[in-house]
């Protein structure tokens, strides 16, 4: 089975920890374990998040008051290359021989996408409303609620078309685990033949979701630190969805930049793929495949709505 697996970058970088190569590679080892018996099994295509780390990356930054700021673009490539070189590093441990190849991918976005004028997308650390306010106005910064913190905020266009995607599958030819378009990818606009990047964070997981459509993927796992998308979230009548339909989650309100991208990218998969999508745990990574954890997203008619039990 080919499987596009999209592993969130606070699974590679938990809230409140330090930007830290150590702390990363604990992160990574316990992601690979988890993610090993699925790149024994199927072909396996990973993407993975970079919100924190790009964040950081932008806000050391900021502090240099004698350099020109460096565009966010090159700031994703080089996060890309970081987060690919130790989820190589850590997947090898766990594989050994098997060939593994991180691949700096560029994304094409439309210039004039909306997203451009309204930030939406929380990078980097979290902050108190009041630091989160300071920093905005320091560095003139848009700022978004995420969860019960604050944090900055950058455009995220819609991702159109994978630029390496013909490499990825030259590379899924030779048996390559293929880790790829890191952070969304290094978003790019289309000016004649040429490629220009621009100051922009794409959501990851639609871009995974655009992936799996482009590779013909038979499955798109999107693995983070909950169990199951919830019905009704927050709220006392919150449940578990075990099996849910783009229609059923679509009647939902989730929250912006965490699971709301989550389940748009699923709902996008399968209602144009007709294939199943699955959200949950990266340590039911196994489970999810099989269907019998998180939530699977299905297409309509094909199983009916349910829940886990409490």
């Amino acid at each position: 089975m080919r499987i596009v697996v999209a592993v969130g970058g606070n699974a590679l970088l938990r809230r409140g920890e330090a930007v830290d190569t150590a702390v990363q590679r604990r992160n990574v080892a316990a992601a690979a374990r988890a993610l090993a018996p699925l790149l024994r099994a199927h072909e396996v295509i990973l993407t993975h998040g970079n919100g924190p780390q790009i964040g950081m990356l932008a806000l050391d930054q900021a502090r240099l008051a004698d350099h020109a700021p460096i565009p966010l673009d090159v700031l994703g490539a080089e996060s890309q290359g970081m987060l690919g070189y130790l989820i190589e590093e850590g997947l090898q441990a766990e594989l050994g021989d098997q060939a593994i190849a991180a691949l700096l991918t560029r994304v094409i976005v439309d210039a004039s996408d909306p997203a451009f004028e309204v930030p939406t997308k929380p990078i980097g650390p979290v902050y108190d409303e009041q630091t989160a306010r300071d920093l905005a106005a320091a560095h003139n910064w848009a700022v978004v609620r995420d969860g019960d913190a604050f944090r900055r905020a950058v455009p995220s266009p819609e991702p159109r078309h994978i630029v390496e995607v013909d490499a990825i599958r030259a590379l899924l030819r030779e048996r390559t685990v293929v880790i790829c378009a890191g952070g969304g990818g290094i978003p790019v606009v289309a000016e004649g033949s040429l490629l220009r990047g621009v100051e922009a964070v794409i959501d990851k997981d639609l871009t995974s979701a655009l992936l799996a459509r482009e590779l013909d993927a038979d499955l798109l796992l999107m693995l983070t630190d909950v169990t199951a998308v919830e019905h009704a979230w927050r709220s006392p009548a919150a449940q578990r969805y075990r099996a849910a339909t783009p229609l059923s989650l679509r009647s939902e309100d989730f929250e912006r930049g965490t699971m709301a991208p989550k389940v748009e990218a699923a709902c996008r998969f399968v209602e144009q793929t007709g294939k199943r999508a699955a959200i949950g745990l990266i340590d039911d990574a196994a489970a999810l495949v099989r269907g019998t954890a998180g939530t699977s997203v299905v297409p309509e008619g094909i199983t009916p709505v349910s829940f886990w039990e409490a």
